[in-house]
């Protein structure tokens, strides 16, 4: 998106509404309280997709509350039901006095920005994103090719037609940088065991694809994943946020062995509806990552610069085969392993145009 752009598919977004807080329907951000032994309060706003999104908005979340939980603080957040909503769910929690406002998405970016530079003293970090340069603003990014690439490798390995697909919710870095790393590993398959495996929904040298042109699941997420099955392919990876959930629903539908690569967590475990067709998943970090970022500005360790997750940081990285590992190639995970240590040393290069700093 992701990412992944996707979750941040990607994984990983959905939409429409104003702001919906626990504490009702008045326009106060909820808050959880604990055994309350730090002063610190972490906060944060979800983009479109919502904190039960199953993917980033859902991951981000669960890493502030354990870093809550873990400081003895409380924390607040504020759920975004459209983009409507941004900029005042920002600020709602800025005038909670939250010490760290933490925004979710490559959407929020523009938000975020204006924030930020109305409240110097506040600080913010924001989920897939990096477009923000401000003393205040720590970009939390995820070079989630890396990984895709390792999906990308794997799904050529497992096809049985000879062609996988991808397609996304919006076409933005944090979804198309999936599926560059994607196509890249069904390449880099091809060029090693002289195979000839298509990609469908998306070619990286063009950077044009299949977008369902939101992220939200329904008839049109649908319809783009039936394009691809219509194609052939029988490995499907959806990137953004809820649409893998309508990508599940043709894979079900169509009855014929295709089977799903979900986009920022591990779609087996988090939505075990669909655990008989995940193949595997391209996972980001996030939960981690944002449960650091919050116990660093805790302890007053703050900065600008840029978390990135990475292969080599464990920051990225692709879901066990779970049930499909009986059926996957003997010396397909051997191969993973030596794919995964070329990319950290460099020997193996992931080109996309989805930069992540």
């Amino acid at each position: 998106m992701s990412s992944r752009t996707r979750q941040i598919a990607m994984s990983g977004l959905a939409l429409v509404g104003t702001v919906a807080v626990l504490a009702g329907c008045s326009a106060a951000p909820s808050s959880t309280a604990t055994s309350k032994k730090s002063d610190f309060l972490p906060c944060m706003v979800s983009d479109a997709g919502g904190f039960d999104d199953k993917s980033f908005n859902q991951l981000g979340f669960e890493g502030m509350k354990d870093a809550a939980s873990d400081l003895g603080s409380q924390y607040k957040q504020a759920e975004s039901k459209d983009a409507t909503v941004y900029d005042s769910n920002i600020q709602q929690l800025v005038t909670q006095n939250c010490n760290l406002v933490v925004t979710v998405g490559f959407n929020l970016a523009a938000a975020t920005k204006k924030q930020a530079a109305a409240n110097p003293d506040t600080n913010f970090a924001i989920i897939d994103d990096n477009s923000i340069d401000a003393k205040n603003v720590k970009p939390i990014t995820f070079d989630t090719s890396q990984a895709a690439f390792l999906a990308g490798y794997a799904a050529a390995s497992y096809s049985k037609t000879g062609t996988v697909g991808t397609f996304g919710g919006m076409q933005i870095p944090t979804v198309t940088i999936f599926m560059d790393g994607f196509a890249d590993g069904v390449k880099y398959y091809n060029d090693q065991k002289k195979k000839d495996v298509k990609v469908v929904g998306w070619d990286e040298a063009s950077q044009k694809g299949s977008f369902t042109g939101g992220f939200e699941a329904g008839t049109q997420a649908k319809s783009v994943a039936q394009s691809l099955l219509d194609q052939d392919a029988d490995v499907i990876l959806p990137v953004g946020g809820p649409i893998y959930q309508s990508a599940a629903e043709a894979i079900k539908d169509a009855d014929n062995g295709s089977v799903l690569v979900g986009a920022d967590s591990d779609l087996y475990e988090a939505d075990p509806r669909y655990k008989d067709i995940a193949f595997t998943s391209v996972e980001k970090g996030m939960k981690p990552a944002t449960k650091d970022v919050v116990e660093q500005a805790a302890k007053g360790d703050f900065s600008k610069t840029p978390y990135v997750g990475t292969l080599k940081n464990d920051g990225v990285g692709i879901a066990p085969f779970h049930d499909y590992e009986s059926k996957v190639d003997k010396g397909l995970q051997g191969e993973l392993d030596t794919i995964k240590s070329g990319i950290i040393d460099g020997s193996i290069k992931v080109a996309t145009k989805a930069t992540v700093k």
